[in-house]
């Protein structure tokens, strides 16, 4: 469950990237993952356990030592015992942005799951600080999460995989390289199971920098697909056999681009040059 916010806390932010965000020439994402985190004061922890690439680690972190973060540091986790290592907690607490590279999901969540370097990020993303990832590192950020599943635009039944997340918020599902990958029948699947939930989702090399006060505001060269389903009046999810098509009725779609907001709580999109930044 998300971490309660402490009485005269702010909660950070919170930034799913969609993978493959420019990391050369225009780097504004990352960028803006720095700001958020502190700026110029930044402490950056950068956990790569969701790959298997020995130097995905160190490369996020000359990224962000070089986009003028004052302090950064990679830690990886190989074994469960590993989450439970008092240094790795303290150096986690001092932190004001942690940031998950891209990979496996299922990998983080199965070393991470239940641990206390899992409370420890929640908690600190409740107190303020910022919490992003990339690829499988923003699907693990909410409640729920698609582990995997058939890609296509088509609505079936069974096409999608739900694992449990790190849990920081329940108030959407991502998916990530979506239109690249063509993942919106998975993920309005995963709204039939739970419509309480915005899905999100993110292309390659665009951002949902989320809010203290629960808006998604867009970043980078692609659009963020957002699917409301509050308003669905009917849902064929639980009368139809797994492999085939599910009727849903009412849902509401938002493709948002640079600049655009959707906020979480209202359900309200706005256009860019409409929204102003919470920053």
């Amino acid at each position: 469950m998300p971490s309660k916010i402490p009485e005269g806390a702010t909660r950070g932010w919170i930034v799913p990237i969609g993978g493959a965000e420019n990391k050369e020439n225009d780097r504004h994402i990352l960028e803006r993952f720095v700001r958020v985190s502190g700026g110029h004061d930044a402490n950056i922890v950068v956990i790569p356990t969701a790959s298997r690439m020995h130097e995905t680690g160190p490369r996020y972190e000359k990224l962000f030592t070089e986009l003028g973060a004052a302090q950064v540091a990679t830690m990886d986790f190989d074994t469960r015992r590993d989450c439970q290592e008092s240094g790795r907690l303290r150096r986690l607490e001092e932190a004001t942005g942690i940031f998950f590279t891209g990979g496996n999901q299922l990998r983080l969540t199965t070393l991470l799951g239940g641990t206390p370097v899992a409370k420890m990020i929640r908690t600190r993303n409740a107190s303020g600080v910022a919490v992003g990832g990339t690829s499988a590192g923003a699907s693990i950020l909410s409640e729920h999460m698609i582990a995997f599943g058939d890609e296509g635009s088509a609505v079936v039944s069974g096409s999608v995989r739900l694992a449990p997340g790190l849990g920081l918020t329940n108030r959407f599902i991502i998916d990530q390289h979506f239109r690249q990958r063509d993942r919106l029948g998975r993920l309005i699947t995963a709204l039939a199971y739970n419509p309480f939930a915005i899905g999100i989702g993110l292309d390659e090399d665009t951002g949902a920098f989320i809010g203290p006060d629960e808006t998604i505001e867009v970043e980078g060269s692609g659009g963020v697909t957002v699917v409301d389903a509050s308003e669905v009046t009917y849902s064929s999810i639980s009368e139809v056999s797994e492999g085939q098509p599910v009727c849903m009725l009412g849902l509401r779609v938002h493709i948002l681009t640079t600049g655009a907001t959707f906020n979480l709580h209202t359900r309200l999109a706005e256009a860019a040059g409409l929204a102003r930044s919470k920053e």
